[in-house]
């Protein structure tokens, strides 16, 4: 609803000289006006004009003042339009009639310009308190609704969405982004926008954007009604942006972004009731990001300590205890399937001779490369480790036998054209590779199948070293 000056009038009334002088004497009092002499084009110039109250002639020949009167109270979009009806007279039972036909006040003529005047500005305060109370309880339930959302523990880019998009739909605006950012800095990233569902981690000038500079150096809320009245935007052409509002939100008491709200041409601005709305939904949001920023720092800092308790220091592989975690899980995952899983183990032969002769640097480079020659042959299901001093297991779901053989034969003549240690000192090494495959009588735990493999190990060592034994 406008303002009682510069709000639009429509006069509804046969009498044309009368209706001209009222329009006159409203236009100098500020308000635009419209003219309609009968009821006929009612409907059409109201739906096509922004109208804020109506002056309706009860006795428009041909037409039943009551019947247009009752035609705008129908229109769910006009069922608070203030319109002020024009009588001949004002006798009791016209003035029950016409206010229990939902005319909002009864003037009678001859009108006394200042008595109508002042009913005007009664009228439309009184349509503009409510209008403005309805959009407050719209905006309080939608800010409801929003809480209701960024309590559910959200991860950060579901959060961002949700903010964006729900104050986008709130305040009925086409462009709203979440941008993070320090002051001082050249550039910001925007992690969500209204849209631009799609967008992630945009990274942005922010010299393009000084309505953003200005909220992040100075920590205040920039509310720009017109760009083109504010001094920022002076020197700056081709504008797309024609109202906009930044709120700058801080994580652990430091400036870190802002929620961007922009209108363009044809939407109306932004207004001190959207302030209002945006600056409790970022007094919310602030607290909600900071959480799920926590909340994800967290998750990241236990797996990495995960990580880090089931990885093998030197190698990077996994260590022996996540490695008998993943046998004892891929065993029963076998068994409950039906399916087959080899377990093979190496061992470098002679390792012990090899590292007294060239030192514990290289022999410790040795494991190094042998463990990346076998990530190199590792596939997305398999599981390789170290399960200690030279030996290395890998673990090969849905693999029977013949698949085992391929996975050793493989490896015995990647090692063989290896180069393992340094390049001017090159170390020759050879494995040994026991082979298990379960189903297998032997073994009806998972220990039992590391331990056939043990033993087709040594099998192989016995043998001379250099293959495999199954």
């Amino acid at each position: 609803m406008a303002t009682a000056i510069g709000s639009h009038v429509l006069i509804v009334d046969d009498d044309y000289g009368f209706a001209r002088t009222l329009s006159r004497v409203l236009t100098e009092n500020g308000y635009e006006t419209g003219i309609l002499s009968g009821g006929s084009g009612l409907p059409e110039y109201m739906a096509t004009r922004a109208v804020d109250l109506v002056i309706l002639d009860l006795s428009i020949p041909g037409h039943d003042g009551f019947s247009l009167l009752e035609l705008l109270r129908r229109d769910p979009s006009h069922r608070d339009l203030p319109i002020l009806a024009l009588g001949s007279s004002a006798p009791d039972d016209t003035s029950e009639h016409a206010l229990g036909m939902g005319a909002s006040d009864l003037v009678s003529k001859p009108v006394r310009v200042r008595d109508l005047l002042a009913r005007i500005r009664a009228q439309l305060r009184a349509s503009r308190t409510l209008n403005q109370a309805r959009a407050e309880a719209r905006s309080q339930a939608a800010l409801v609704e929003l809480l209701h959302e960024i309590t559910l523990n959200l991860p950060t880019r579901e959060l961002f969405q949700v903010l964006v998009r729900q104050v986008a739909a709130t305040l009925r605006i086409p462009r709203c982004s979440i941008l993070f950012a320090k002051p001082g800095a050249e550039r910001g990233t925007v992690v969500a926008a209204a849209e631009n569902p799609m967008l992630r981690e945009l990274v942005v000038e922010l010299p393009r954007y000084p309505e953003i500079r200005r909220a992040l150096d100075t920590g205040a809320v920039v509310h720009i009604t017109d760009v083109t009245a504010d001094p920022v935007f002076q020197k700056m052409t081709d504008l797309s942006t024609t109202s906009a509002l930044v709120l700058p939100f801080a994580i652990h008491d430091e400036r870190a972004g802002v929620f961007f709200l922009r209108t363009g041409p044809g939407d109306p601005p932004l207004g001190d009731a959207d302030l209002r709305f945006a600056t409790r939904v970022v007094e919310s949001a602030a607290s909600a990001i900071e959480k799920a920023l926590d909340r994800e720092e967290s998750v990241r800092r236990q797996e990495a300590m995960r990580q880090l308790a089931e990885t093998d220091a030197l190698t990077g592989l996994l260590n022996r205890r996540a490695l008998s975690e993943r046998l004892e899980r891929e065993f029963e995952r076998a068994m409950s399937q039906g399916t087959s899983l080899t377990c093979a183990l190496f061992d470098i032969d002679h390792f012990k001779v090899a590292n007294e002769k060239f030192g514990q640097q290289a022999g410790d480079r040795v494991l190094v490369q042998f463990a990346e020659l076998l990530r190199r042959e590792q596939r997305s299901v398999d599981v390789v480790a170290r399960a200690g001093g030279e030996e290395f297991v890998v673990l090969l779901p849905e693999t029977g036998s013949a698949g085992a053989r391929l996975l050793a034969e493989r490896v015995l003549k990647r090692v063989q054209n290896a180069a393992f240690g340094e390049a001017e000192s090159p170390i020759p090494i050879t494995v040994s590779i026991g082979l298990a495959v379960f189903p297998d009588e032997r073994v009806p735990q998972a220990p039992a199948l590391l331990k056939l493999a043990e033993r087709q190990l040594e099998r192989a060592k016995a043998d001379g070293g250099n293959r495999y034994s199954d």
